[in-house]
């Protein structure tokens, strides 16, 4: 599930509910997506594994299908937490080894100018995110916001706060790709 808020606010639902968001806009446009996933199930091969076998499993069969995808973009949505300083909060954009980097700064400006009150600057996601360390097209990892923060888990849970993360994300990213 990822992080949790103290809400109860699990990190799962808020990414899925954004990211079908963004698929809803893209067919709208046109636009062909690939979903690792479109409910809040995992996609290991064996259920009945260990968890951590199920975790390294889930990984590697959405690392296998996101190399699959040809010409394409990876797009993880996040929800970051820091219990230790509830205050910090904003939107933050990663990026992969194998590019991604001119992606993720489109991203990250248009975040600072609809979310953020407080510019951030992307970042290497280095080699701990497994996803864009394996993804061989350009890769990006969005974290949307801070479930810690409780004021800014409020609006994580809000349709509007959803709805204009999916747009900006989907929008700037498009618009960097030079999609309509």
């Amino acid at each position: 599930p990822g992080a949790v808020a103290a809400d109860g606010t699990a990190e799962s639902q808020v990414n899925l509910k954004v990211a079908l968001q963004m698929e809803e806009i893209a067919r709208l446009l046109g636009v062909k997506t690939d979903m690792t996933r479109r409910e809040d199930v995992s996609t290991e091969s064996d259920a009945t594994a260990a968890v951590r076998q199920r975790k390294n499993s889930d990984l590697q069969n959405r690392v296998a299908q996101i190399n699959g995808v040809s010409g394409g973009v990876l797009v993880s949505l996040h929800q970051n937490s820091l219990p230790q300083v509830p205050s910090v909060h904003g939107a933050q954009v990663f990026y992969g080894e194998a590019g991604g980097r001119e992606l993720a700064e489109s991203i990250q400006a248009a975040l600072n100018q609809t979310v953020n009150d407080r510019a951030k600057e992307v970042k290497a996601a280095g080699g701990g995110v497994y996803l864009l360390k394996k993804a061989e097209i350009p890769a990006i990892l969005v974290e949307c916001g801070f479930l810690s923060n409780s004021e800014e888990t409020v609006l994580l849970n809000s349709q509007a706060h959803q709805n204009r993360l999916a747009v900006t994300i989907l929008a700037s990213a498009l618009a960097h790709l030079n999609q309509p």
